[in-house]
């Protein structure tokens, strides 16, 4: 069941109202940092409560950091047309250094242009190549594991069609067997000499094979008798 929806107002209880501020508080503070470190941004956080006790984060020095909001709000305010060029310039500037460190940066992971680092340089981008490898590795196998969970399942189903066509394949075998016994019962041999059938059925599943007949001409016998055969081939 989810949690109810919070009314944002005043906290009366002041029990309550300090255990929510310690815990908003606490989240407001990892979340300048984790912005601070993922963004690559200026942060400066400063926090009253209550009852008057400070609280701060700055990534930077929180003088440095007031000090350029002062700045850039004091620009903001007197801007004009060449002041807003030379900001845009400046912005320009900025962006250009950001892509010639980034290049630099993928030439080094390249192994090119090493030879101005430090030791303590080429340790830390050794260190970088290291987990980046990890990362790809484990990627790897990730992708490996899941082929092969799925190259099972493939096999699997095969083999349980094969199991199914197994049984078909006996199923037709008994009735083969059954229809050769029957055969074998309705064009056996005849006694005293009468009608004399030979049924061949070859190995296959073939249950139609052709039959030959071939009538002989009646002969007749030194007792005055005839005697019919008939040859089933």
């Amino acid at each position: 069941m989810g949690r109810g929806k919070i009314v944002i107002q005043r906290i009366d209880n002041t029990t309550s109202r300090q255990v929510t501020f310690s815990k908003r508080r606490n989240g407001l503070l990892k979340k300048a940092k984790e912005l601070a470190i993922l963004c690559d941004a200026q942060v400066g956080l400063i926090i009253f409560s209550s009852t008057g006790k400070l609280y701060e984060f700055a990534n930077n020095s929180m003088k440095s950091t007031i000090d350029r909001y002062n700045k850039i709000k004091e620009e903001n305010n007197n801007m004009n047309p060449m002041s807003e060029v030379k900001f845009w310039q400046r912005e320009v500037a900025s962006l250009r250094q950001q892509l010639h460190y980034l290049q630099e940066s993928h030439r080094q992971l390249l192994g090119e242009e090493l030879s101005g680092l430090s030791t303590k340089d080429l340790t830390n981008l050794e260190n970088q190549i290291e987990m980046s490898l990890k990362g790809v590795r484990k990627q790897k196998e990730q992708i490996l594991t899941d082929e092969i969970r799925e190259l099972n399942q493939k096999g699997n189903l095969i083999h349980q069609e094969n199991i199914e066509l197994y049984k078909k394949v006996n199923l037709i075998r008994q009735e083969y067997t059954e229809l050769q016994k029957i055969s074998e019962q309705g064009y056996g041999s005849a006694p005293n000499g009468g009608v004399q059938a030979t049924h061949t059925i070859s190995n296959g599943y073939d249950l139609h094979a052709p039959i030959n007949l071939q009538l002989s001409q009646p002969q007749t016998q030194k007792n005055g008798t005839s005697t019919s055969v008939m040859q089933l081939g």
